[in-house]
């Protein structure tokens, strides 16, 4: 997979070798740091036990490396290592926090509120909620990507039982203010879920601080292995139940049942302390890089925009609508560089990003979007070579566009009138 290449730098004299292709997809997934992967090894080969074994040594073994990992988690989000729930990941996660209070606090209320941007595992898990009798409302976001919270209040009635509220969003990477919408909730209160999946290991997130009582975390997204995740489910003030998803052996104090995949857990537990430890330096790199791509962008094309607030916003994470370029062309041309357009997980479609348009971007927009989600084995060479690359690109698939021509020329594209073709 893997050529090597030599990329030249915009400085001109100074060159470094990138490795082609470059991966810069990192909020669609993220590699295994090769630490991460040192700590599982033990427990696909010498340490196989099953951790619900109590009656032999084998057992023990893996149920100590699983409370070992729960600690980990735990101390990373500021939270007790009883109140983390192992999980296939933040799909299921999502799941079992929102179904499981819908279920559990039915008699209390059938009433959900979320946003409109939120991951996919969310939305349609509100959607098949509707089908059974709950009513859901869909915050809009401003141009920024965030929600109100005048309009969170007025949403909030007496039968809303839970407020589902990403931390960071996937695409483009916007903070919201979770403390705050905690707070609310907490007044009135409601239940209040976060999938907090982009967030974790990238800023720091805190549960009591941000007043949440759910919390959805996955392994993949910060250098540990996929199918593997956990859910925070707060244990006082208030103290939270909800109604198990999967039933069988009552695993997960009944709340999840299902064999534990220990080296999985074990792999996410390693992942959360590395993260701890290496936060405050990784963040301050990477918001150097993702400038410094945005700069060298910036300073070399027109018509581009950010879409998203920068002020509330990911480390890594730059989302940028490259205007009369359209988006599937642009990754073609940009063919060795790994990133998105749209939605990573929906990207099978070629609709635009409904992430985007809830933003109020039009279709033209949208679709001229990249995401780059720059991460921890990221180099500042390989950000040139992604900077230089793309200028190159939508230089050269502007000069094929009639749009961007017309554009230059001052004519106003919305007061077209497009003659339909005759037959």
């Amino acid at each position: 997979m893997s050529t090597t290449a030599v990329a030249t730098t915009t400085n001109g004299n100074a060159s470094a070798s990138v490795k082609l292709p470059i991966y810069m997809d990192n909020h669609a997934t993220t590699p295994v740091d090769p630490r991460v992967l040192e700590a599982m090894l033990p427990y696909f080969k010498n340490h196989f036990g099953n951790a619900a074994s109590r009656n032999h040594q084998f057992g023990w073994e893996a149920e100590q490396a699983v409370e070992k990992a729960r600690e980990q988690i735990a101390k990373l989000v500021g939270a007790s290592a009883k109140e983390m729930i192992f999980t296939s990941g933040a799909t299921e996660s999502d799941n079992l926090a929102i179904k499981g209070v819908a279920e559990m606090y039915r008699e209390k209320g059938n009433h959900i509120i979320t946003a409109a941007t939120e991951h996919k595992a969310v939305l349609d898990t509100c959607k098949r909620l509707e089908k059974n009798g709950y009513r859901v409302t869909y915050l809009p976001v401003g141009a920024d990507g965030l929600v109100s919270l005048d309009d969170l209040k007025r949403a909030i009635d007496d039968k809303t039982i839970l407020v589902t509220i990403m931390y960071a969003n996937n695409e483009i990477g916007v903070l919201q203010p979770v403390a705050e919408i905690g707070k609310i909730c907490h007044e009135k209160g409601v239940l209040f879920h976060s999938d907090a999946v982009q967030a974790i290991g990238k800023v720091p997130v805190n549960v009591i601080k941000d007043n949440i009582d759910l919390m959805s975390i996955t392994a993949h997204k910060i250098y540990g292995p996929k199918g593997v995740g956990a859910l925070y489910v707060r244990r006082k003030n208030p103290r939270v139940q909800i109604t198990a998803q999967i039933d069988g052996g009552g695993h997960e104090r009944g709340m999840r049942s299902g064999t534990l995949n220990v080296p999985g857990i074990v792999g996410l537990g390693a992942a959360c302390e590395i993260a701890m430890n290496d936060m405050p330096e990784e963040s301050k790199r990477l918001a150097y890089l993702r400038d410094k791509l945005r700069k060298k962008l910036e300073d070399n094309l027109d018509e581009i925009h950010i879409n998203g607030t920068m002020e509330h916003r990911l480390p890594g994470n730059l989302n940028m609508s490259f205007v009369y370029v359209e988006g599937e062309s642009l990754l073609m041309g940009i063919n060795d560089i790994a990133v998105s357009s749209g939605s990573a997980c929906t990207s099978a479609t070629l609709e635009p990003s409904y992430v985007l348009k809830a933003l109020g971007l039009g279709d033209d927009v949208a679709h001229s979007s990249i995401r780059f989600g720059i991460g921890r084995f990221n180099t500042e060479a390989e950000v040139d070579y992604v900077a230089d690359k793309l200028i190159d690109t939508v230089k050269k698939l502007r000069e094929l566009s009639p749009l961007y021509e017309m554009v230059k020329e001052g004519i106003d594209l919305k007061k077209i009138q497009w003659a339909a073709e005759g037959h």
